[in-house]
């Protein structure tokens, strides 16, 4: 048996998870090569990550996670990974949303996060049958 999220099946199916899956991907690899960049340059990034309550190497493993995360998603094998990458996705964009709005800033700055929180869900619910995990649970 399938997991319980089963989108419809079908070419407009295709189209939304490689949409979705591509955009979340290039969020997620410009995202986490700028926070390795920044921690590295020790600029922008580090004053951000400070201003919200975290340590400054925090930047680098966001960073390391992110990218291997995208490689998870995308590499067709491997179905257990990849819901940890998407679970990751999921905390990472969530907490950053909170974390924003915990240290009072605009609702504006939640955008980025939320959008690519959005993204991660869409391109999690559309999966392809073939790259989901098989429950023997009926």
């Amino acid at each position: 048996m399938l997991s319980k999220r089963n989108p419809p099946a079908g070419r407009l199916s295709k189209y939304i998870y490689w949409i979705s899956t591509s955009w979340l991907a290039l969020g997620m690899i410009s995202t986490g090569g700028g926070q390795l960049l920044k921690a590295k340059a020790g600029q922008g990034g580090a004053d951000m990550i400070n201003h919200l309550g975290y340590p400054v190497y925090l930047l680098t493993l966001l960073g390391i996670w992110k990218i291997l995360g995208v490689l998870a998603v995308l590499i067709p094998k491997y179905p257990l990974l990849k819901e940890w990458a998407y679970a990751g996705f999921f905390f990472a964009m969530s907490g950053a949303a909170y974390s924003h709005i915990a240290s009072g800033d605009s609702i504006y700055s939640i955008i980025p996060s939320t959008l690519l929180l959005v993204l991660t869900f869409v391109s999690w619910y559309f999966l392809p049958i073939n790259r989901k995990i098989i429950s023997g649970n009926k």
